[in-house]
Formats: structure tokens, sequence, C-alpha cells
């Protein structure tokens, strides 16, 4: 028997009840979160490849593992809102009695982060091309009002390294939030490193938390240097909160000033001052608006080096976010307030 999600929406999508493997070859694991695997796979009726998400669910209330009926389907609720260029797309919906199956684009690139690490070099102008295909998709969330809420370098794909410019791909909208105007959203999420202010404070969210995480990701991106990162999960969202941060000179000696203002106006505490989308795409850095400062952005290098150095750190770091909301119970909310937040592993998975 089809059975549909009861949500508003109309068009929502059909949670297939039959057997994925009856339409699709399910290959090879391409990586893995707390409640979720994703494996390639191939349509059986087309050749064509794509990326299965198995997704536990959760079958009890009572139980802690799992992911929630409805996180599930808002998750696909909004990925079926969603058709860029720069952003993965969904292209089916099984369901058996353990697991929601998302069929997606297959993003088969690997992170950004991990194509720039094996450059030569790379000026700002290269940086900025990457950057602002970034802010693309981005935008394209924000003009339906979607907060992706978990923008990090591991959640920036490319889709086919191979190619002259690599197209960037967001992946993972497991945390992703429609904001209603008017409604209230407050909620304790994503990786502490790339949390805005708002976030770690418990106020009001809305689609600003997305622009402090690009200021973040741009940071490290030109420098190799995270801005927040303390020893500790605590000491990090003290630094946010404290907006205890600089341009190290020792990391930002061929950084242009253009480039430091962009990170700066993303870096704000002040959600009202911050950048928005339109903001940063208008941004000189971003487009350029005299000779001088396209000149400027090709004659900057960006701290490769150092970014390698650091690369290689990151990956052997266990990656570990506060939790996702998926886990988030008002006892949890408790205790990020004392500063003592829940240790919840989710390794981030498209």
């Amino acid at each position: 028997p089809f059975q549909a999600i009861s949500m508003k929406t109309p068009g929502m999508a059909v949670f297939k009840q039959q057997n994925v493997d009856d339409f699709y070859e399910i290959g090879e694991e391409l990586g893995s979160g707390q409640f979720a695997i994703v494996k390639r796979c191939k349509e059986k009726s087309t050749g064509t490849e794509y990326a299965a998400k198995f997704i536990k669910k959760r079958q009890s209330r009572a139980s802690r593992r799992g992911v929630r009926r409805e996180e599930i389907e808002r998750e696909v609720g909004i990925l079926q809102e969603l058709q860029h260029t720069n952003v993965v797309a969904l292209h089916d919906v099984y369901e058996n009695r353990t697991d929601v199956v998302l069929i997606l684009e297959l993003v088969s690139g690997g992170e950004l982060f991990d194509f720039l690490a094996q450059k030569e070099s790379l000026s700002e102008e290269e940086a900025t091309q990457f950057i602002k295909q970034v802010l693309d998709g981005v935008q394209y969330l924000h003009s339906k009002r979607i907060a992706h809420f978990d923008l990090k370098p591991e959640n920036i794909m490319l889709l086919d390294r191979n190619v002259t410019l690599p197209r960037i791909k967001l992946i993972d909208f497991g945390l992703a939030h429609k904001i209603e105007a008017g409604a209230d959203f407050k909620n304790i999420f994503g990786t502490p490193e790339f949390v805005a202010p708002e976030i770690v404070n418990y106020e009001q969210l809305g689609l600003e938390a997305d622009m402090w995480s690009i200021g973040v990701i741009t940071y490290i991106l030109l420098s190799g240097a995270s801005p927040f990162l303390g020893d500790t999960k605590q000491e990090t969202l003290g630094n946010i909160s404290a907006m205890n941060y600089e341009f190290d000179e020792e990391f930002f000696s061929n950084t242009s000033e253009l480039a430091k203002s962009f990170i700066k106006q993303l870096l704000e505490k002040d959600t009202r001052k911050r950048m928005t989308i339109q903001d940063a795409l208008n941004h000189p850095w971003i487009k350029p608006l005299n000779p001088r400062q396209a000149m400027v952005k090709r004659l900057s290098v960006v701290n490769l080096e150092n970014f390698r150095r650091q690369y290689a750190r990151r990956r052997w770091k266990v990656k570990c976010s506060i939790w996702s909301t998926r886990d988030c119970e008002s006892d949890q909310e408790e205790e990020i307030l004392k500063r003592r937040p829940r240790t919840r592993k989710r390794s981030s998975t498209s």
C-alpha cells in the first residue's frame, strides 16, 4: 500500500512502501553519520547512479536511537522544494520498517576543502569562484526562507573534481528549517566551530546563522586557521559568544583587506548588522567595483601551506557536534545553559 505523508504541502513526496532493492542496485558505502548511512546505488530501469541515504527511524517515543518521523518528514519536505545547480537534488523516497531511504543526486567529487588542499597554489580570485557558488546556493535557500543551519566544510561538496571549474553542491539538510515569519524558533545544534552566537546563546534563530557560518568557512579557507576553535567545546562556544577572534598576521599576511572586510561583516554578533546573502553577493570582494579591486584579488594568495597542515589535522580529529536537533530534548537545553553540553556524535552525510 502506498502511504502519503501527512503534510500540508500539496504534491508532497509519497514515501514508497516498496523494497528499494527492487528498483536500485545498492553499492558501496560512501559515508555514515550517527543515524544515517549513505551508499552508492544504481537505478535499474535507467542505469543512472545516485546516492541512497538510509535514515534509521526512531522506533518508539521513549527511544533515543534513530530519527523521529517528523524530523525525517521535515528534511524530505525541504529537499523536495529544492532545485538549484548548487544544491543536492532529491530523486525519490522509500520506506521500510526500520529506515527511510532518500535517493539523492550522486555528488562524487569529494569535499571542496579536500580538493583545495591538493592544489599547488590558490589566489583569492580562484577562492572566490568557489565561495560565490556557495553564496549562490545559499541565496536560493534563503529566497525560500530555508536556513541550512549546518554549513561547514564537510557539507560543501564538489559534483565532479575532474573539470576545469568544479561545481559546488551543498548537502545534508538534516538540520534545515523553514523560517516562518513571526514564529519563535530557538534551538541548539550544529557543529560548535561553525555555530553563530545566537545559537550558543539560545536566542531567536533565522537565516542570519548561515551567514555567520559562511564567515567562519571563508576565514578557514583563506588561512587554514579556525577563528573560534578552542581546545574544548566549551572554550569554542565561549570564544564565539565573546567574539574572541582576530586576523593573526602569521596566517593572514597575504590576505587582502577586501577579504578581511568580507569576513568581518559576516562575523558580526548583531544579526541586524550582519551581512545578508544579498549583501555578501554584492560585496566588492565577490563582485569587484573596479579593475583595481579585481587586480588585488588576483595578486592575493591563500595560505595553502597552513591550510594543508591544518586540514590534515581536521581530518584526524573526531568531528563532533553539540548535538543535532534530532536528539534535542529539554533536559539537554538545560545542560548547554550550564555550558556542559552532552556530546553527541554526528558526522555529516548527504
